[in-house]
């Protein structure tokens, strides 16, 4: 494909000429090229809308080899991973088996009482206090307690609560495109991500124990429900990720280069709140794997990244120097408690569609001007993004989000039409036409239809809504015919990944504070080194 010219300014109106000539370019094979998978996680909560302090069920395997089902941040918080794939509807029929397998894991087996589900929302149930909540265990090789011990960092930094935030990471990929074009791409994704918030974003409420003791901009709904009544993506507002130290990483995403030093002056670089809580406590246990302002990589939170699959012992930011941009990571998506499985087919190809239109369209290099724009963009979307007359900045000047989101469709509407001419059927432009009827009508939007199902049917009661939610999903889900074959090949996987963690503990030689430090050795993030590898 032709390379997108980079300096041209968006000040200028948008040349759809220019963009009709680059869809042109595209080959069909590049089109049904495209390759997706998604990484969903969600908290296991009990009957009464509280946190599970179970142990991540032995019958979903060990989560540190598990190919398709781990942890997050907390042994209560599931991670479901599909495979990679050229077709939307065969993602999500992974995606619905895995869920599947868990589901019927939770009943059978009971894990202390059989009666968990998945909690179907992107904020969490109702929470314990911060320090009881569950970190992610995952044995005791080396590679099993740095990946423990960088969530008691996590921990420290940025509160459990806040940790227990889930969300929908969309994978995507397009044959024969540059790490140029990809962060050319990802500025893109930067300054229109208030779309997908607008479109997709379903956490305008949350429990009031995830908000207790903070400070935050959040009105009472009701004694236990804090809620922003305009609001899209709590999320991605200032409730989430987000601390004065990640604040403080000027990341430029204007080459690989740039974005490569940036990064590694955050994981190299000391940071004062970090050095007083330090390595080790005075009994020796670990508080953390640096003392530096990002710990690994995966630390730095951001609406999208660049990705390069890593081979085994090297490090995240050492495989995208050494051999570029493979795919890019969509991370600012909610679960959407309405589907059994938080992401519905149209929504992941409006997603294809977007990401082909950043990809597409002229990119000019970022600013830091431009870049703490975006953040006020994204943190007014977030809190107040279906508001009548919200205005957002654009190059210096104010718009409204309504009609810059307008614009943003429009603008896709041709790329759909190239797709489904390449794929055969409508079904990337219905999924165009389906996002342009729902801005029309913002009280279709998923978070207004979280509010709205709140209000009419569960007492304006955030947990009570979700609970329901998470109880309709398990019996639908559980409803669903599983084949033999499907659980036998799980419970394969699930023995499998249980004897490779026992191979990994039993071939650990080295002392763990050896194994530490040469991880976050400065030596191991430039090219031509390796490390051992986890996130």
């Amino acid at each position: 494909m032709s390379s997108p010219a980079l300096e041209k300014s968006c000040h200028k109106e948008f040349d759809m000429s220019s963009l009709q000539q680059r869809l042109g370019a595209l080959s069909k094979e590049q089109f049904t090229g495209m390759r997706r998978g998604i990484e969903k996680e969600s908290l296991r909560a009990k009957p009464d809308g509280g946190l599970a302090l179970t142990p991540h069920p032995a019958a979903l395997g060990s989560a540190l080899t598990h190919p398709r089902i781990t942890t997050d941040f907390s042994e209560s918080q599931v991670e479901l991973i599909t495979g990679v794939h050229a077709d939307v509807e065969a993602c999500l029929e992974e995606l619905t088996q895995i869920h599947q397998f868990t589901y019927r894991s939770l009943r059978d087996v009971g894990n202390g009482g059989g009666d968990e589900m998945l909690w179907v929302s992107s904020m969490p149930c109702g929470l314990p206090t911060d320090e009881t909540i569950p970190l992610g265990r995952y044995g005791s090789s080396n590679v099993g307690r740095a990946k423990s011990v960088y969530r008691m960092g996590l921990g420290y930094r940025y509160g459990r609560r806040m940790q227990t935030i889930s969300g929908i990471h969309y994978n995507w990929s397009l044959p024969g495109v540059t790490s140029e074009q990809y962060f050319s791409l990802i500025r893109n994704f930067r300054r229109h991500a208030f779309l997908l918030l607008t479109l997709f974003g379903a956490s305008p409420a949350v429990c009031s124990t995830f908000v207790a003791g903070r400070q935050h901009e959040l009105q009472n709904l009701t004694e236990h429900t804090m809620y922003m009544p305009h609001g899209t993506s709590l999320r991605m507002g200032r409730l989430g990720y987000q601390s004065d130290a990640q604040a403080s990483i000027a990341v430029s995403y204007n080459t690989l280069e740039g974005y490569g030093a940036s990064l590694q002056d955050a994981l190299t670089r000391p940071y004062a709140a970090y050095e007083s809580v330090g390595i080790q406590n005075p009994g020796g246990d670990y508080n953390q794997l640096s003392t530096t302002l990002l710990q690994i990589e995966n630390e730095f939170y951001g609406t999208i990244r660049p990705k390069r699959v890593i081979y085994q012992g090297e490090r995240p930011l050492h495989a995208l120097r050494e051999r570029g941009v493979e795919y890019v990571e969509v991370r600012l998506m909610d679960l959407d408690p309405f589907v059994p499985v938080g992401i519905t087919a149209a929504t992941m190809r409006f997603l294809d569609v977007f990401l082909l239109h950043c990809l597409l369209t002229d990119s000019p290099p970022d600013t830091p001007e431009e870049i703490a724009a975006l953040a006020r963009n994204q943190h007014r979307t977030a809190a107040s993004g279906r508001q009548p007359g919200l205005m957002l900045e654009r190059n210096g000047a104010e718009v409204t989000l309504a009609d810059w989101c307008l614009e943003l469709i429009e603008q896709c509407a041709p790329i759909a039409v190239a797709v489904d001419a390449a794929q055969g059927g409508t079904r990337y432009a219905d999924a165009v036409a389906a996002a342009r009827s729902s801005l029309q009508q913002p009280d279709t939007l998923p978070s207004a239809r979280v509010l709205a199902a709140m209000k009419q049917d569960y007492e304006s009661s955030f947990v009570k809504f979700v609970r329901a939610q998470s109880v309709k999903t398990q019996q639908t889900l559980l409803a669903l015919p599983f084949a033999d074959e499907l659980q036998t090949r799980f419970e394969a996987m699930t023995q499998d990944s249980i004897a490779e963690q026992k191979q990994i503990e039993l071939a650990d030689t080295m002392p763990f504070e050896i194994y530490r430090r040469e991880y976050v050795s400065p030596a191991r993030l430039g090219i031509g080194n390796k490390a051992p590898s986890f996130a």
